[in-house]
């Protein structure tokens, strides 16, 4: 038997240690995208992004003043930035300066993916049939507001749906311009821009696979799980880790040594996060999640958790459970007995152990991680807790 003096130290144990670490490098930090105030220095590359795009709206049209001022509010509503944070620690454990031009320019070059991640959640909003996005209207919900209370002409729901098609292509549109003119050498962004596109493009796919999944899949079959892991990975786990820090390594100058060991600590990272996502799409307390308990349940997602469910659950409850999933007429005492299904099957105890694998292999991975700067090193073990140890 392993004595508690040799035991090694949970994941979680080991990320809390880490977090405390990396408040108390960067003096009072509380969350560590604060750590050389990473988020706010994304935040101001945004608004400043925003400022110059609205003139621009404004100068092609007054009418354009709605889109413009949605668009802000949802860049600028407070998001968590894992993804820009992600990229910015990997540039800087890749030995990329904090201070300077450069610095500054490595916070565009890390807020152009926030505009990407704008640009998915306006689409996933939309095609989920979301009413809320962080507490607020949604996108496609806030123009058929516009649309009622301004007593127009037409159907408000086509032309709410219009309208976020196209502001999430433009948000698509501008990350790109943000990235590309982000005032970092333009050699550096030529060898990071094959990774960037390639992380466009694996989400893309992902998204396309996670809404062919609900209408030609099937959830009882052995290839299920497969399918939902596919999903994961190419929706999710490369996109919010992954990528971005292989984006900031090359942008960085670094070699394939240290992108190859950003991808061992990211891919499953990822996982995790979207794991834990899953869980919190189902269980989820409101106010944690500024989305209505039991979401995803709602929308219909056939995530791993829900593909563990079916083969956790009687051949009946499965059924049940596959043929209510995402039904147009699902009300709030349904969602709840589809919860206690979810819950009652073992899915989550498995997700659970399944999240806790995955820190491992991230950690080892990280810890073996050929960094330029230990500070680096620190701050992402607890950008991993912010990831994945998120409350219910």
């Amino acid at each position: 038997m392993t004595s508690s003096s040799t035991r090694p130290a949970s994941p979680g144990s080991a990320l809390s240690a880490a977090t405390s670490a990396a408040g108390n490098a960067a003096g009072s930090a509380a969350n560590p995208m604060d750590v050389e105030d990473v988020r706010t220095r994304v935040n101001a590359a945004l608004a400043a992004f925003m400022d110059g795009q609205s003139v621009l709206l404004d100068k092609i049209s007054p009418q354009l003043a709605p889109a413009a001022d949605a668009l802000r509010d949802f860049l600028l509503d407070g998001g968590k930035r894992l993804r820009p944070g992600f990229c910015y620690w990997g540039w800087r454990g890749a030995g990329g300066p904090a201070a300077g031009a450069t610095g500054e320019a490595i916070a565009n070059a890390a807020a152009a993916l926030e505009l990407l991640q704008a640009s998915a959640l306006v689409h996933d909003d939309l095609m989920d049939r979301s009413d809320t996005r962080r507490g607020l209207p949604s996108v496609h919900r806030r123009f058929e507001a516009l649309h009622r209370d301004s007593g127009w002409r037409g159907d408000r729901e086509q032309y709410g749906a219009s309208a976020a098609v196209l502001l999430g292509d433009l948000l698509l549109i501008w990350c790109d311009e943000l990235f590309l003119r982000s005032g970092l050498e333009p050699a550096a962004v030529l060898a990071a821009k094959p990774v960037f596109d390639l992380m466009r493009t694996e989400v893309m796919l992902g998204q396309y696979l996670d809404v062919l999944e609900p209408v030609a899949g099937d959830s009882t079959d052995e290839g299920a799980l497969e399918r939902a892991q596919t999903v994961l990975h190419y929706k999710s786990a490369k996109y919010t880790i992954e990528r971005p820090l292989q984006v900031g390594a090359l942008l960085a100058g670094a070699g394939p040594e240290l992108v190859e060991a950003y991808g061992a600590f990211g891919l499953p990272l990822g996982e995790a996060f979207q794991l834990r996502d899953d869980l919190l799409g189902v269980f989820g307390d409101p106010a944690v999640t500024g989305k209505p308990a039991g979401d995803d349940l709602r929308e219909g997602k056939r995530t791993l958790l829900v593909a563990h469910a079916m083969r956790g659950l009687p051949a009946a409850d499965a059924r049940h459970l596959d043929e209510r999933l995402g039904a147009p007429d699902l009300a709030a005492p349904e969602v709840a007995e589809l919860r206690g299904l979810v819950a009652r099957s073992g899915a989550p105890e498995l997700v659970e152990r399944r999240i806790e694998e995955l820190m491992r292999q991230s950690l080892a991975a990280l810890e073996a991680a050929p960094l330029a700067d230990e500070r680096a090193r620190t701050v992402l073990l607890a950008l991993a807790e912010a990831a994945t140890v998120r409350k219910y």
